[in-house]
């Protein structure tokens, strides 16, 4: 066969398998409008499907949240010589943890919100930690996507128990910046179209996501060039030093001091409706286009010899 198989993963074992079963489900009917051999492989352990072997096949993963962005399943990959797109296992594990992403985009220049990582015993230090970054706080698991436990917090007493609930890998808590959401896709290290995210009420979290008519987007956004322009340089050079490689979308608010970083998303949704789509959609990059872009990277990876273990850059 002169063209690898195209396995799409999608599922997976995190809280967020419906929503990889929708991106993935997108995805696979787009590749094989572009492909001629494309398989859908549904992912229910922490294991590679059997029969996916390195140089036949090239997996397009949409798995989120744990064991799909972490890290996890393309460690697995590697491991086997398998070619994957996206961003390779220490990037990835990388940028889901939060705390990680924030240091080295304030390292690289990058504005962040005020903030710090926070375990499960800091609930005893709610009062001074409220006291530096409140009057209202955010709180976010620190590895963790799709704004799964992400809750806004008016007291100590509020960021005590929050606390108290953190999992073994801790939490941020940020000060909260009241201005608009925006998001943009980067591409092969470029920036695409910035994005403006406005819930209809209350803020954007889980719900407002993911429930249908609940949240607008303006594509591309109403900002002034200046702060287009910055917010695209910023996502470029997180990118950039955390690593990644063919493909994120990195999240931003715009405050009244210009905007601040909030984090990288190696592996975002991926409907024809999700962000990173309407991103590309301001280039001129249907959905089509976007998803053989995103996958031809690893093509060209695929044809490298190269041996089981190492990673295919």
């Amino acid at each position: 066969m002169s063209e690898p198989l195209i396995a799409v993963f999608r599922g997976g074992v995190s809280p967020e398998r419906e929503v990889s079963l929708g991106s993935g489900a997108a995805a696979l009917e787009s590749l094989r409008r572009s492909f001629p051999h494309v398989i859908d492989c549904e992912i229910s352990d922490r294991s590679i499907p059997e029969g996916i072997v390195a140089g036949r096949h090239v997996v397009f993963t949409t798995l989120h949240g744990v064991f799909g962005e972490d890290g996890g399943m393309q460690a697995l990959l590697e491991e086997r010589g398998i070619a994957y797109c996206g961003c390779d296992a220490i990037s990835s594990r990388r940028c889901f943890n939060k705390d990680e992403t924030r240091r080295i985009a304030a390292r690289a220049g990058v504005p962040v919100a005020r903030g710090t990582f926070a375990r499960r015993d800091d609930f005893r230090r709610s009062e001074e930690i409220f006291s530096e970054f409140g009057p209202h706080v955010v709180v976010k698991p620190n590895c963790q996507g799709s704004s799964v436990g992400l809750a806004f917090v008016e007291s100590p007493e509020g960021l005590a128990r929050r606390l108290s609930e953190a999992d073994g890998d801790g939490c941020i808590v940020e000060e909260r910046i009241d201005g608009r959401e925006i998001t943009v896709g980067v591409l092969d290290g470029l920036a695409l179209g910035v994005v403006e995210i406005r819930p209809k009420s209350g803020p954007f979290d889980y719900a407002n996501k993911y429930t249908k008519g609940r949240t607008e987007y303006f594509v591309p956004a109403p900002l002034d060039v200046a702060t287009t322009a910055s917010i695209r340089r910023h996502a470029e050079t997180a990118f950039a030093w955390c690593g990644c490689r063919d493909f994120a979308r990195a999240d931003f608010i715009v405050g009244p001091n210009g905007p601040v970083f909030l984090e990288l998303n190696t592996l975002p949704g991926l409907k024809e409706t999700s962000l990173l789509p309407m991103s590309a959609r301001s280039e001129g990059l249907d959905f089509e286009a976007l998803v053989r872009r995103m996958i031809l990277p690893a093509i060209d990876r695929n044809r490298r010899p190269i041996a089981a273990g190492a990673a295919r850059r």
